[in-house]
């Protein structure tokens, strides 16, 4: 499918606010209503718009978040992904290659609840090593 400069900038107001009327988006958009409707209706048809979702806000508090890279031994991946869908904190788990085998996506209200996962990450049956960043600041989010 073609896009044009139009429609990436119509994506990019859906993307800040996907439940924005269409009256608001024509009116940024210098199109009529109908019009920017029917590229809307275009874009959901060609997949260029996928679905839609809601962003969450800040919680009161608002949560510590880390990155774990883990190592673990051969053929332990079962066993220590089992482990870690047990773990409230745990948000992410991915897969990947390199020297590290899994990176662990955590979130926790407290340092003690971070610290707490993190013990029990290292602690799993199968686990041979880990490394854990804390996020500090962030500095683009897209999500």
């Amino acid at each position: 499918m073609q896009t044009d400069d139009t429609d990436t900038t119509l994506l990019g107001l859906l993307a800040e606010n996907a439940r924005a009327p269409v009256a608001t988006l024509a009116r940024k958009l210098g199109l009529a209503r109908t019009t920017v409707q029917a590229r809307i209706e275009r874009l959901e048809a060609t997949g260029a718009i996928a679905g839609y979702t809601i962003r969450r806000g800040q919680p009161a508090q608002a949560p510590l978040r880390a990155t774990v890279l883990v190592s673990i031994e051969p053929r332990a991946g079962a066993a220590v992904l089992a482990r870690l869908k047990t773990l409230p904190s745990v948000e992410q788990v991915h897969t990947t290659s390199g020297r590290w085998d899994l990176i662990v996506i955590l979130s926790a209200r407290t340092t003690e609840g971070l610290d707490a996962t993190l013990d029990d990450i290292g602690a799993s049956k199968g686990v041979k090593s880990s490394e854990s960043l804390i996020h500090l600041t962030t500095k683009i989010n897209r999500a």
